[in-house]
């Protein structure tokens, strides 16, 4: 009966102070976003800064300054290795920066200066990103014939950080078995009894999602 006055129900107290901190949570999130955006600018300038610094460097290379084109192979290299870190266990990792490396100097007079060198680079790195994935489902179909063991052959390109968040767009039987046989290493057998599927049935689904996986990336 106290929160009655003159018929009128008087606001509660949570009532009264989820009132006064809408202002303050609206400036938090209002500060959290600009914060956000300024990051990203930041990342994006200094991301336009190499691209624009490689850009010339790879000019002056092909001028025949062999400083020039060394430091541009010594940063690009250390680009690379962050590049296919996030997406490649190391072994794969490791050759596609090698071959990196070797298309970006095979393909140099290719570069067009009025071109962002950044973008240039990065289609010669998502390709050969791509080339791991697709060979890894070309090899994986070796594996369907009964006698040869997947789990014999781990796949050198299949990464859970380079693939989780494709394998939410295969089909559910698909991705339970790539992430209990490719990503956590589980034998045939075991990812068989963990979803119910025949042996068969899991070495065909590995197949089928990998070769949907590389059709994603592509």
């Amino acid at each position: 009966m106290t929160a009655l006055s003159g018929g009128n129900i008087a606001p509660s107290k949570a009532m009264q102070s989820s009132g006064r901190d809408e202002p303050a949570r609206a400036r938090r999130e209002d500060t959290s976003r600009r914060r956000h955006d300024r990051e990203k600018m930041t990342r994006w300038q200094r991301w336009n800064d190499c691209s624009e610094r490689w850009g010339r460097l790879m000019l002056a290379a092909r001028e025949g300054d062999q400083a020039a084109y060394e430091q541009l192979l010594r940063e690009l290299d250390l680009w690379l290795r962050a590049y296919f870190a996030h997406r490649l266990p190391y072994p794969a990792a490791d050759d596609a920066r090698q071959e990196v490396l070797l298309a970006i100097h095979a393909k140099r007079h290719t570069f067009v200066a009025s071109k962002p060198f950044g973008a240039w680079v990065v289609a010669i790195a998502r390709y050969k990103w791509v080339d791991r994935i697709r060979d890894a489902s070309r090899y994986n179909a070796l594996t369907l014939d009964e006698d040869i063991a997947v789990e014999d052959h781990e796949g050198a390109a299949i990464s859970a950080a380079a693939l989780d968040q494709l394998l939410s767009r295969l089909k559910p039987a698909q991705e339970s078995v790539i992430r209990l046989v490719k990503l956590n290493g589980l034998s045939i057998a075991r990812a068989s009894g963990a979803t119910g599927q025949s042996a068969a049935l899991v070495k065909i689904n590995i197949h089928r999602g990998l070769k949907k996986l590389a059709a994603f990336v592509s």
